[in-house]
């Protein structure tokens, strides 16, 4: 009962504070455009090409290139600006994009609609890192797990709300009400940071150059040992879920012998999970280091990729589905949570620049060879595969887990 009182309280302060408070809430409009852009783009998109799979591709060509080419450019800038200032214009900026838009689409043509894609991705990539950086310097490292836990059950959330809301809004309203939501819902965003505190005004003229900044970033990186091994450790992790995500549909096929629509199953299943593992890690953040989260992330969701593969039941690849959905949060709050303790407030954007692509770029190449290595090999051998690269994560950042001990073991000596 105490220790629940305690993170009661905790959650209690974080929501009292307003950094904290202004940003999730804001995080909430971006995601309502964000989905609707996601599925009602991807709806008018195949209705207008009768399912043209290059120009589907492009879709999450517009939305994935940008973390590649603009990440780490967008958190060098990020640790230059302000970052009130830089998370309201962008948002400001993305809903001008998207009303643009909507005006080329009722007098010109419909291709555009790839343009509100594109601009609002960029943005986010300058946007998100300074986020990150107001969280570093508004809210108490001791708050700062549980905050991350919040953040992420808010995207795990929209997992599963946001294809209906996007599929509703544009099977119901059309392209048009679809683009002007997503404009609104941007443009609310803008307006809710609008209350976050003034930045603050001691920031000193650059005296170097953005070429210079950005080579002190991977410095910075490189020297650190605790992000180098969570480079590695992401790095693995993202290997083994861009191995995975291509072939999911194939278990529902293949090795469960059902029609490919009792995918959505596994998906609610994997969705359900997350929300209710950040829910779980949210209540007991303050009891775990980050790295413990890390660890016991990977653990578990080796054991249930392992358990996918080998599955044949629909219950039992129901139970491993939520098995490794409610594991994901601990392994993305681990990480985020670590990057914050373990990053300077003036090298956050940097550092996520720099992370951030370290994971998609894993992801990317994974998903890549998973179609080519399905026709050799069987799902059994490829999910044991996943499962394998999730203990390598485990290997790799073990290291970080054993300086948590020895730090415990230096505070007990000296009480």
């Amino acid at each position: 009962m105490k220790s629940e009182s305690t993170s009661n309280s905790s959650i209690g302060e974080l929501i009292r504070n307003k950094v904290a408070r202004t940003i999730l809430l804001s995080a909430i409009f971006l995601q309502i455009g964000i989905w609707v852009r996601n599925y009602s783009i991807l709806l008018y998109v195949m209705e207008r090409t009768n399912g043209n799979p290059v120009a589907v591709s492009l879709i999450s060509l517009a939305e994935f290139a940008p973390i590649f080419l603009f990440s780490f450019i967008g958190g060098t800038f990020a640790d230059r600006w302000r970052p009130k200032r830089t998370m309201v214009w962008c948002d400001f900026l993305s809903a001008i994009s998207i009303f643009v838009v909507l005006l080329t689409l009722v007098f010109g043509s419909w291709k555009a609609i790839f343009f509100a894609t594109l601009v609002s991705s960029v943005l986010s990539q300058f946007s998100q890192p300074s986020g990150m950086k107001l969280f570093k310097l508004h809210v108490s490292e001791e708050l700062i797990p549980i905050g991350m836990s919040m953040y992420q059950t808010i995207f795990a959330l929209f997992m599963i709300l946001g294809p209906i809301i996007g599929t509703f809004v544009y099977q119901q309203y059309g392209i048009d009400a679809a683009i002007g939501i997503m404009g609104v819902a941007f443009l609310i965003s803008a307006a809710v940071l609008l209350m976050l505190p003034p930045d603050y005004d001691s920031v000193q003229e650059e005296k170097t150059t953005l070429w210079q900044e950005m080579k002190d970033g991977f410095g910075y990186v490189l020297k650190n040992r605790s992000l180098t091994l969570l480079g590695g450790g992401f790095a693995a992790a993202g290997l083994a879920l861009g191995l995975t995500q291509p072939l999911t549909v194939f278990l529902v096929t293949e090795r469960l012998g059902l029609a490919k629509e009792h995918l959505q199953w596994l998906m609610a299943a994997n969705g359900a999970a997350m929300i209710v593992g950040g829910g779980i890690v949210m209540t007991t953040a303050k009891k775990y280091a980050p790295q413990h989260l890390l660890m016991i992330g990977m653990v578990v969701s080796s054991a249930g990729f392992l358990l996918m593969g080998l599955s044949t039941e629909l219950w039992l690849t129901l139970a491993a589905e939520f098995l490794s959905g409610l594991a994901m949060p601990c392994i993305q709050i681990g990480i985020n949570t670590m990057i914050m303790q373990n990053t300077e407030a003036e090298f956050i954007g940097r550092v996520n620049g720099i992370l951030t692509p370290i994971f998609m770029g894993a992801v990317v190449i994974t998903m890549s060879v998973a179609g080519v290595l399905k026709e050799s090999f069987s799902l059994v051998a490829i999910y044991s595969v996943a499962a394998i690269l999730f203990l390598v994560g485990v290997m790799i950042t073990l290291p970080l887990k054993q300086s948590v001990s020895n730090q415990e073991n230096l505070e007990k000596l000296k009480i």
